[in-house]
């Protein structure tokens, strides 16, 4: 059976998310672990954590992905910018052993202007830093649209990084839909293709989760802007084609799409009935 959810506020908690999923048929989330633009996180209740796993495990929601804020960059040349990526990242990991065996999902970064090989470099710096060997945690590379001098717009990249980090069985990739097709790889015509050269570079048992959005851009176009399903240059077919792949069809799907609750609820229902008829 698929499963799919969407990104949820967590500004009221663990529980209320869980049962936000439940109320639209997911049977997974996303939620960033702070606010997005970087700020101080919520203390964590840990009576709300067990009144949510309680309320997971009763639902059937699994493989919850928390999100980095965006302002997260460790391969920055700013310095100060790194070092609030080591510090947000090392107690985003602390705060996620409290919902053990999840993941918890990055932008690797922009190299601003120092190259693609520092940027590299710096990210598994970061890594090789706050990656501990007893965490329960897998961290996520995410893919990127390429804009810019941003790290990750080919899978080349991202195998690299994962090949500098010493603990890196903790450590994979969420492939991102609208990214990966704004980077130039054509999941709509020849997604077994890419599927192909994602396993040759880096393997498709790095792979732990798909953000699955369509795209306002064309093939290429290294612009990164999110669509609803169906509504994007990718386009209804190729995604639903994307979610019955059996590469893929076992993984968690998490929506990022420009959406209201309701519009995720029928997004969600949309794309379960499609997976169901394959």
């Amino acid at each position: 059976m698929l499963t799919i959810g969407c990104h949820l506020s967590s500004s009221r908690g663990y529980l209320a998310m869980g049962k936000e999923a439940a109320r639209i048929g997911a049977g997974t989330f996303q939620f960033f672990t702070r606010n997005p633009r970087g700020a101080k996180a919520k203390e964590i209740q840990e009576s709300d954590v067990a009144a949510y796993l309680a309320f997971a495990d009763a639902a059937g929601i699994r493989r919850i992905l928390a999100h980095a804020p965006y302002t997260l960059n460790p391969c920055s040349k700013d310095p100060s910018v790194r070092e609030f990526a080591l510090e947000t990242m090392a107690d985003d990991l602390r705060r996620m052993e409290y919902t053990p065996g999840n993941c918890y999902n990055f932008h690797p970064g922009s190299h601003t202007g120092q190259g693609t090989e520092t940027g590299i470099a710096l990210i598994a710096h970061t890594l090789n830093q706050v990656l501990r060997p007893e965490q329960s945690t897998t961290v996520l590379l995410e893919t990127m649209a390429g804009k810019g001098s941003e790290i990750g717009g080919c899978f080349e990249e991202l195998r690299e990084i994962l090949d500098r980090t010493a603990l890196s069985g903790h450590a994979g990739v969420c492939l991102d839909t609208c990214h990966v097709w704004d980077a130039g790889y054509d999941i709509a015509g020849h997604l077994d293709q890419v599927l192909d050269q994602f396993d040759r570079v880096i393997g498709l048992d790095r792979l732990k989760a798909v953000h699955l959005n369509d795209s306002q851009n064309p093939l290429g176009s290294r612009k990164d802007r999110h669509a609803r399903i169906g509504e994007g240059c990718i386009g209804l077919d190729a995604l639903i084609r994307v979610v019955r792949h059996p590469a893929l069809k076992d993984l968690p799907f998490y929506l990022e799409t420009p959406n209201d609750l309701d519009g995720y609820a029928r997004e969600i229902r949309m794309l379960q009935e499609a997976a169901a008829a394959g």
